[in-house]
């Protein structure tokens, strides 16, 4: 059992990145279909949840790197699902 979470502690962060970037690819090709892109929070949510991922990881153990990796995908998550209004 130690070697299995010692090789997902080592390949989640790439797993994590490999899903983050299927879905800014996603939506970016989504977005040049419609012909306007869709304004939202998705750029914030990754900032806000690299920042919370950060401060998670570091206080559940030394786990900074998945932290970071999660955060932002929850957080890319979470601001897309948001749409910007047009003031």
């Amino acid at each position: 059992m130690a070697s299995f979470t010692a090789f997902m502690k080592a390949a989640l962060p790439w797993i994590g990145m490999g899903l983050f970037l299927a879905i800014f690819c996603v939506r970016s090709a989504g977005q040049k279909k419609r012909g306007e892109p869709a304004d939202n929070y998705g750029t914030m949510g990754m900032s806000l949840g690299m920042c919370f991922g950060t401060a998670i990881g570091t206080a559940i153990g030394s786990n900074t790197g998945i932290g970071i990796v999660l955060g932002m995908l929850i957080g890319l998550a979470v601001g897309s699902s948001i749409p910007k209004e047009n003031s």
